[in-house]
């Protein structure tokens, strides 16, 4: 920045501005130089480059062009300089304070810069602080006791989603999506509400599924209705129905039901049943994903029906028991069902104590049924009997920290 430009004749016809790379052509190489010469910008190419050092930029040609802008261009100064990117090895938010080039000889003899990594320490900052009060060579002293703290351009990918084209860390969207749901939550609570909008919508809906779980509800709501309804309608498939419910209701009506008839039939079903509960009852705080047996089944039928339920949560510790009439007729809990032989009858194992709660009654009276019987499963039950979802422990520990 601020290099003078220098033509044949070794006359300065203005500084550095900006510069530019082309990714589609070479994601390393400095592809453009913009130069400001009074009112008007020029366009220098990578090739009219003789040589480039801390005395100036050197032409070899000066059959020069006004700037135009390329939406293929990614300019350092406005794209990259000052903006955030996403340390994906760190879990955090950090922002570019500057860059590091090297100089490569081409095959030609010219010299060409070439971005080795980005900057995002204090090293930077004095020479940015420094620079135009200070000779660069100078500068370069002033840094060498400061050790840098750099992030291998190698390891940067631009998320085209981005109209802006901002620059994420890593090379694509899948070390992201193995992150834990909770740091991708804390990444995202980091960024502007563009950059949470390019990164929801650009990793699998589940893992997106996941990561707003973790975030703030009201923050839930401003990304859905940033993102166009089939996204947010495949996102809030991939939640829990109850916690679907939860983030449909903070968004504003219209809003919603263009989710909604997004939605698959089942899931729309589901989830527009719990939205006429109460969001302070037990059936808005329940999961629906919950594996059921009839009474008379053997041990051996209740471990194949587990198996053939993958998406029951972890935080599940019994299989529930139904009565002909599909009544709730009981609870095993797992350990009773692993230890037991593959023709014991279920019913033989049930808890002698079976413990419910209607799905219309109060959250606090939930917690409270919690407490006092030290219980990690809470099967919840409509007005005739039937289960209708269950209530695990994690779930009345995010009702306690939330009130």
């Amino acid at each position: 920045m601020g290099l003078p430009v220098f033509d044949l004749k070794q006359r300065r016809i203005g500084r550095v501005k900006d510069a530019a790379i082309v990714p589609r052509t070479d994601r390393d190489r400095v592809d453009r130089y913009l130069v400001g010469g009074g009112w008007a910008w020029l366009t220098v190419r990578h090739d009219q480059v003789r040589s480039v050092g801390l005395d100036g930029l050197f032409l070899s040609d000066e059959q020069l062009t006004p700037y135009h802008n390329d939406e293929y261009m990614l300019r350092l100064v406005r794209d990259l300089l000052d903006q955030q990117i996403i340390d994906a090895h760190g879990r955090k938010v950090v922002r570019v304070t500057d860059l590091t080039f090297e100089t490569r000889t081409t095959e030609d003899g010219r010299d060409a810069l070439f971005v080795v990594d980005v900057d995002v320490g204090l090293r930077s900052v004095v020479r940015r602080l420094a620079q135009g009060v200070v000779p660069p060579r100078w500068v370069r002293r002033l840094q060498r006791p400061i050790a840098p703290n750099s992030i291998d351009w190698k390891d940067c990918n631009f998320v085209e989603a981005d109209p802006r084209r901002r620059l994420y860390l890593n090379i694509s969207h899948d070390y992201l999506e193995q992150m834990h749901p909770a740091d991708i939550a804390d990444i995202v609570e980091d960024l502007g509400p563009e950059e949470r909008e390019a990164i929801i919508a650009s990793i699998d809906s589940e893992v997106a599924a996941e990561a707003l779980s973790e975030v703030e509800p009201e923050m839930q709501a401003n990304i859905l209705e940033a993102l166009e309804p089939e996204k947010a309608a495949d996102i809030i498939e991939e939640m829990d129905p109850a916690e679907a419910a939860d983030v449909l209701d903070e968004l504003e009506e219209e809003t919603a039901e263009e989710i909604l008839e997004e939605m698959e039939p089942e899931s729309k079903t589901e989830v527009s049943e719990l939205l006429e509960l109460r969001d302070d009852s037990a059936g808005r705080l329940m999961t629906s994903d919950y594996v059921s047996v009839p009474d008379d089944s053997t041990v051996e039928h209740a471990l194949a029906a587990l198996r053939a339920h993958e998406e029951v949560p972890d935080e599940l510790t019994a299989v529930f028991l139904e009565d002909p009439d599909r009544r709730l007729a009981g609870m095993v809990p797992l350990v009773r069902l692993l230890l037991a032989a593959p023709d014991t009858r279920v019913c033989d194992l049930a808890v002698d104590d079976l413990l419910t709660i209607e799905e219309s009654e109060r959250t606090d009276r939930v917690a409270e049924t919690f407490d006092k019987y030290n219980l990690l499963t809470l099967p919840v039950i409509d007005e005739r009997g039937h289960m209708v979802g269950a209530i695990t422990a994690d779930d009345v520990i995010s009702l306690l920290r939330e009130s």
